[in-house]
């Protein structure tokens, strides 16, 4: 077992099946040492959990945990094209874009979501990033949140 699959298994986390696109994209590509994912929805079982704004349909705390699903969806994406997550050295930067109510000023916390499982997955060395939450009106199939990632890998 390689080291990231332990740490999964340690976690109770399993990495799912790469999302298909919803549109005309890739779910990820490689740029020199880089892996660039598309925005990933939260999909579970290839159904978003819920749909709607943060701030008033989707509660914050349901929306970090969305946010934690996006991401595990963005890491498939990069397993994807690189093979093993084993090969990540870098886990450079973070989008996060949190569908919310214009009064809703909570989006960081959101983006924790992301945050936090990548540091659990891949430790504070590699797993600390530069990070963007960003507040939007709409996103894809009305989804509450969508998660990019920008991976450094050998």
């Amino acid at each position: 077992m390689s080291r990231i699959e332990s740490r999964l298994a340690e976690l109770g986390i399993s990495i799912p099946s790469v999302t298909k696109p919803v549109a005309a994209y890739v779910p990820a590509v490689i740029s020199g040492h880089l892996v660039f994912t598309a925005g990933q929805l939260p999909f579970v079982d290839g159904a978003l959990p819920a749909t709607g704004k943060v701030g008033d349909a989707v509660t914050a705390e349901d929306a970090v945990g969305y946010a934690r699903t996006a991401v595990l969806n963005a890491l498939a994406a990069a397993q994807s094209v690189i093979g093993s997550l084993d090969r990540v050295t870098r886990v450079v930067k973070v989008v996060v874009f949190v569908a919310s109510t214009p009064d809703f000023s909570g989006q960081p916390a959101v983006a924790n979501g992301a945050s936090t499982v990548l540091g659990d997955i891949f430790g504070d060395e590699i797993g600390q990033h530069a990070r963007s939450a960003v507040g939007v009106a709409v996103l894809p199939l009305d989804a509450p949140v969508e998660v990019e990632l920008i991976l450094e890998f050998a």
